[in-house]
């Protein structure tokens, strides 16, 4: 079993007690109905509110180097508060470190959401974080600025006084954030991680050979769905060096953003393990298709250049192969600036299992002018291999086996 026994969970409670100290003030009793503790932090900057807070406003400004004064002298609240989220997360990961709490639960409407996604990315994966707000689940809150754990829940009916149905959503917050910490499970670390990509295995299936190989060999491995929030995750967490080596197998993400599909994992996809050194296995799985909204017709359903609808959410059409070959020069161009091994297999027998002959993505032309383009752009820091298979074969799996090996017996993998 995992989680804490025997003692109340302490959740640092975030918000601003001069405008919201009733909503706090239940949101208090909530926690400690449901068998926590509130540690409340006032990130406000006027005066302070009924609820006296544990951590109080000077606190944070002077956590951010600065006095309430002077951060009220600013004149403009877009400023105000992202300093008091500077000093927020000092605190808040302090504070953590100091395991003097164990979660968070923040409370807010556009200006408090903004800074409560501050201090959740200033905290660790496996760390229960919890946002309650008016803006939860909007297209104002960027994808980037969502951390890979972060709870949120709609405020509804909440932005000035307690009702009915807010006392509903803060009720369940509380009971989330505090539920989380008594199951909380943070990555123990016990054996060396392998970050790998992929789709759903009915797209892309070579974890199913690679995951029981990797575990027999001691290693643990993570699989991340390259559908943008998926690819987010998994950069954040190679940018902190939790992986040992990288399986990067599906860049569709990529192939999305250069399209400018809103399916994206951001322009910083293919990056952080590079410039962190960790050693890097790259094949380039599902460039082929763009993805887009099943539900939001945009004139992207081109069956003239294949199409694949695969369920109500998603669908997609082939790249064409002018678009595959901006592709290969962008791969190219990113993996031109790791500082650590990278191998980079080109399956020459396809890239996903919908562009099989037969099926609606398949296009031998296309494909050959990506592979033609990776080749020629491939830069002198990557060993390229080519292999006469496709990337759901057991071949494939073979060969990054293959390499993982070598690297791990010439000690550039961490070993268990």
């Amino acid at each position: 079993m995992g989680g804490m026994t025997g003692r109340r969970p302490k959740i640092l409670l975030i918000g601003t007690a001069d405008t919201k100290s009733p909503e706090l003030a239940f949101l208090r009793d909530c926690l400690a109905e449901a068998g926590g503790q509130a540690v409340f932090m006032d990130v406000g900057v006027l005066s302070g509110g009924a609820y006296a807070p544990d951590v109080s406003n000077v606190d944070v400004a002077a956590a951010a180097g600065a006095t309430l004064d002077e951060i009220k002298a600013y004149g403009d609240e877009n400023m105000a508060m992202a300093k008091m989220a500077e000093g927020a997360c000092v605190i808040a990961a302090r504070m953590l470190r100091e395991k003097r709490i164990d979660g968070m639960l923040a409370l807010g409407g556009t200006m408090g959401t903004d800074l409560a996604l501050d201090v959740a990315a200033a905290l660790p994966l496996g760390a229960p974080k919890c946002v309650v707000s008016t803006i939860a689940h909007s297209h104002l809150v960027p994808p980037e600025r969502v951390t890979p754990d972060l709870m949120t829940i709609l405020w509804a009916g909440g932005l000035y006084g307690l009702n009915a149905i807010c006392r509903s959503a803060l009720a369940q917050a509380a009971g989330a954030v505090v539920g989380a910490c008594r199951a909380a499970r943070p990555p123990a670390g016990e054996r060396p991680l392998v970050g790998m990509t992929s789709l759903g295995k009915s797209c892309l299936s070579y974890m199913e050979t690679l995951l029981p190989a990797l575990e027999s060999r001691g290693y643990e491995a993570a699989v991340f769905h390259t559908t943008g929030m998926g690819g987010r995750a998994f950069e954040a967490l190679a940018a902190e060096g939790a992986f040992a080596a990288v399986m990067d197998f599906s860049l569709q993400e990529l192939a999305n953003h250069h399209a400018g599909s809103i399916v994206t994992a951001g322009p910083g996809r293919l990056e952080a393990a590079g410039l962190r050194g960790t050693p890097q296995i790259v094949a380039p799985g599902a460039i082929d298709m763009i993805d887009f909204p099943a539900w939001r017709p945009d004139g992207r359903a081109d069956e003239t250049r294949g199409f694949h609808a695969h369920n109500r959410l998603i669908a997609s059409i082939a790249a064409t192969a002018e678009e595959r070959r901006g592709v290969a020069r962008l791969i190219a161009q990113k993996l031109s600036r790791a500082t650590g091994r990278v191998a980079y297999i080109l399956p020459r027998g396809g890239v996903e299992a919908w562009d099989r002959p037969g099926e609606p993505m398949h296009n031998a032309d296309a494909l050959a002018a990506f592979l033609e383009e990776a080749r020629a752009s491939a830069p002198g820091n990557v060993d390229l291999i080519e292999i006469d298979a496709h990337i759901n074969d057991a071949a494939f799996a073979e060969a990054a086996l293959s390499i993982f090996d070598a690297w791990a017996a010439e000690g550039a993998i961490q070993r268990t």
